[in-house]
């Protein structure tokens, strides 16, 4: 029996960069193949029910995709060391910044990629040579071409539209500038290891901000704290981070989270919460007519306005959003009593406590959408 896991992926995929990292840190054997044409319409279509990557092969011959579900499903198989802190503040401090990655981060990179003209001659090189490695020049453009208009098309609907720029690339300034300082202090995002939530991060900042030319010049290699946990992330193992960085930072008694992220889980409080509750109102106004419970939700819903630094930033809403959400909830409801006190009244403090009260109607995950759990 094959005993390696089979990554499905291109380096110039948004979350491709994540489940490679977590590859690489826990040292899952694995062969990463570039995603073709035929496999992404065949093979990844059939056995998912969606045409996107990272997608994955077990050694048991399962398909399977959706970054964190495929987490969650090797930590058992893969546990030590553990991403997961053991203790609340940390604990819910990873969780948030995970799907605040994920999620948060999209029209930043969509934007640069695309807005950028300088980053399509490595788009159409490298995704030509994946797309279709046997074929001509021409047609690896052709195809590449097709490609290329149908990610831009979704570019409005996630809030890439010219008023919204200076916007977006002031905020993102700002946030790497703190995201930078942060690493000058600490080589990880909540200690000497990485935990879930730099695997979170990693989303957007290897393929899309540290590769792509633009942004790789002009917001990344100026950042060199950045630059270099980038590049961690994407080339350490847990015995490499170990030598380098020492034991992992134990999580008891003390439950610390370095002081320099707390800018930024303030600013995660101030917008990104606002952002949830606004999805998970358009979720419901979309369930109240939904015709068929079992059936998912549309990819992508009405839109919503929620706090970018200074100004308010208007997408549409994806309801993918509140199933990683759905999960830190899980988490915290797990914790024992005493430890779910700490994390709400820490949370309080920041301003984000409204996380933990959110009303989110139990969803699953079918392929990249989600339905009612019935």
């Amino acid at each position: 029996m094959n005993r390696h896991y089979t990554l499905y992926a291109w380096h110039l995929s948004y979350f491709a960069g994540k489940l490679r990292a977590y590859f690489i840190y826990k040292k899952v054997p694995f062969k990463e193949i570039p995603v073709s044409y035929y496999m992404l319409t065949g093979p990844v279509q059939r056995n998912t029910g969606a045409r996107v990557m990272p997608t994955i092969t077990t050694p048991e011959g399962r398909w399977m995709q959706d970054t964190r579900h495929i987490i969650d499903a090797l930590e058992p198989v893969f546990p030590e060391p553990s991403i997961f802190p053991a203790t609340p503040r940390r604990r819910i401090a990873a969780e948030l910044i995970e799907a605040w990655g994920d999620e948060w981060w999209i029209p930043i990179a969509m934007h640069t990629r695309w807005t950028y003209g300088e980053n399509y001659a490595l788009f159409e090189r490298d995704a030509g040579d994946a797309l279709a490695p046997w074929a001509p020049q021409f047609l690896k453009n052709y195809l590449v071409a097709r490609v290329a208009r149908l990610l831009r098309s979704y570019t409005p609907r996630v809030g890439i539209i010219p008023s919204q720029y200076a916007m977006m690339e002031e905020w993102s300034r700002h946030m790497l500038d703190l995201l930078d300082a942060h690493f000058a202090a600490v080589p990880y995002l909540l200690g000497n290891h990485p935990t879930i939530a730099d695997f979170g991060l990693q989303s957007t900042m290897y393929g899309h901000l540290g590769r792509d030319p633009w942004p790789k010049r002009e917001w990344i290699d100026p950042r060199p704290h950045l630059r270099d946990w980038i590049d961690r992330m994407a080339s350490l193992d847990h015995d490499a981070v170990r030598t380098r960085y020492g034991e992992p930072t134990p999580d008891a008694p003390d439950d610390v989270i370095p002081p320099t992220l707390e800018p930024v889980l303030r600013i995660i409080c101030r917008e990104f919460l606002p952002m949830v509750q606004g999805i998970l109102d358009e979720t419901r106004r979309a369930m109240a007519v939904h015709s068929d419970k079992r059936e998912p939700l549309s990819r992508l819903l009405g839109p919503v306005s929620f706090p970018m630094g200074e100004h308010t930033f208007t997408r549409h809403a994806i309801p993918f959003t509140l199933w990683k959400i759905q999960g830190l909830l899980d988490a915290f409801r797990a914790m024992p009593e005493k430890d779910r006190n700490t994390a709400r009244s820490w949370l309080r403090g920041l301003g984000g406590e409204g996380f933990l009260d959110l009303d989110i109607p139990r969803l699953e995950r079918v392929a990249m959408q989600v339905r009612l759990k019935g």
